[in-house]
């Protein structure tokens, strides 16, 4: 399942880049306010299309929930707008495990291991996660109906992509995982808390580059995030007051998404309503809360329960401290002892002595007989000393007359000395 884990972060993360969030070092050109529902939409696309989520953040939100989102992030209780990616509990420490110390060295050995030569797995994967994450959208609580349509659109549509992408090629990984080390360590921010002790702007200019780079390396693998920006129609559907509802048009990774947003105007501009629902919901969150059951960890609790439910139920079911199961064949005429090995059809009286039991005097007679076919062989531990104890115990063990004759015949029996007790 690692497999599966990795491939749902890579395929996730796409879609979220495309759905919610942008990145990048530029410097954004003075701000036009959005007097327009469907200018809102645009001028976010812009933000993503040059790389500038410092820009995205300003233009998603009001000053003043933007000042609070600020301080929030400063005390590290959000990392909005990163919120707005699946696995953005997972974004830091992503970061911190590229820029590591020979991080690309360890990246390339565990891509050879896992990833190299596994291009249909990793299909099948992407097609797997697709289904999966399409389901989780379309039920999730925290998402609009909008939202759910719009994610469950571009997931499809990125699943699609890794369906024939060329994940499994070595040399391509060989190229690409330098660049996104570089990137990483660029940013300055792997180390514990930099991302609180950085702030909010500076953390998502520094996060510019790296963004950059990896829309360059998803463009090698066929996914031209630019273009997918490139194509967005946004136009009024319809508008009611300071609400309305804005349809949006585009294509990536060759296939069509066509969507709905919802706006609202406040203070005169335009704002996407489910943007401004999650980020008051993050200036709130209360400092070190739980990281909330995100998609990455819902995809990880799926492989766990789908791992264990591969495991062999046996395993399972035998008792522990228990050597041997009570099905094994056994010698019916031999003695129960722990250090008695002979197999089978043994005569050797040796072995036995050792458990303190006697041996029944027909024992040698019946050597080479099967022991369903020997009546006087089958209450074995009936003609030992063990059947009056089982008595003394409590233990309910019929009358039978033969065993009880046995012990008063083994001085005579085959000439063989008693054994001591």
């Amino acid at each position: 399942m690692p497999l599966v884990r990795r491939a749902s972060a890579a395929v996730l993360t796409i879609a979220a880049v495309l759905a919610a969030a942008g990145c990048g070092p530029e410097p954004a050109p003075a701000d036009a306010v959005p007097t327009l529902p469907a200018q809102a939409v645009t001028q976010l696309v812009s933000d993503l299309r040059r790389n500038d989520l410092a820009a995205y953040a300003r233009h998603a939100v009001p000053p003043e929930l933007h000042q609070r989102l600020e301080t929030a992030w400063g005390e590290g209780r959000t990392v909005w707008p990163l919120t707005e990616l699946p696995l953005d509990d997972r974004f830091p420490s992503f970061i911190a495990a590229l820029a590591e110390q020979d991080a690309e060295r360890k990246l390339v050995a565990t891509y050879r291991r896992q990833f190299a030569g596994a291009g249909s797995e990793l299909q099948s994967a992407a097609k797997t996660l697709g289904l999966f994450a399409s389901q989780y959208v379309r039920s999730e609580p925290g998402y609009s109906d909008t939202e759910r349509d719009h994610h469950a659109q571009l997931i499809e549509a990125i699943s699609g992509w890794a369906q024939s992408a060329p994940l499994g090629d070595s040399q391509r990984a060989r190229e690409a995982i330098p660049q996104l080390v570089s990137a990483a360590r660029a940013t300055g921010l792997a180390a514990p808390g930099a991302f609180a002790k950085a702030g909010m702007d500076r953390s998502l200019r520094r996060l510019g580059p790296f963004v950059e780079r990896l829309k360059q390396v998803l463009g090698e693998y066929g996914l031209n995030l630019d273009a997918a920006l490139d194509s967005v129609d946004a136009t009024l559907d319809v508008q009611t007051g300071d609400t309305a509802k804005v349809r949006i048009r585009y294509q990536v990774g060759g296939q069509p998404v066509d969507a709905y947003v919802l706006v609202e105007r406040i203070d005169g501009r335009w704002y996407l309503s489910d943007v401004l629902r999650h980020a008051r919901a993050e200036a709130e969150a209360p400092v070190q809360a739980a990281p909330s059951g995100t998609m990455a960890q819902r995809l990880a609790a799926l492989a766990k329960v789908q791992a264990q439910a591969r495991a062999p139920a046996a395993v399972a079911a035998r008792p522990a401290g228990v050597a041997a199961p009570a099905t094994a064949p056994v010698d019916p005429v031999a003695p129960p002892a722990a250090d008695a090995r002979p197999g089978p059809g043994t005569v050797k009286p040796a072995p036995a002595a050792a458990s303190g039991d006697a041996l029944p005097a027909a024992r040698p007679a019946v050597a080479e007989s099967k022991p369903a076919e020997t009546p006087e062989t089958k209450p074995a531990s009936a003609g030992k000393p063990v059947a009056p104890e089982a008595k003394a115990a409590g233990k309910n063990v019929p009358p039978e007359p033969k065993p009880a004759a046995k012990p008063a015949a083994r001085p005579g029996a085959a000439g063989e000395p008693p054994k001591p007790r």
